[in-house]
């Protein structure tokens, strides 16, 4: 079964917004590349990149900003 979910314009414009700043963490910018790559398609998200999701939202440092594009990237993770 394929996997119908895109990122939407507003995560997508926070994903942008992550990969611009510097300050930016490795993970965030991860997630962040994952969701903007999947914008307006239906690419499904890697094992890895998933991982590194499910690990932000696990992380209470993660911002709110971060947690919001793991979430969007893991609902587009396969198998489901």
């Amino acid at each position: 079964m394929g996997n119908n979910e895109k990122t939407s314009k507003p995560v997508a414009t926070k994903a942008s917004n992550v990969l611009s700043n510097p300050a930016s963490s490795k993970a965030a910018k991860t997630v962040a590349a994952s969701a903007l790559a999947q914008a307006g398609t239906s690419k499904a998200t890697s094992a890895k990149v998933a991982t590194v999701a499910a690990k932000a939202l696990d992380d209470g440092r993660s911002s709110k900003t971060t947690k919001t594009l793991a979430g969007s990237v893991l609902t587009q993770k396969k198998g489901k």
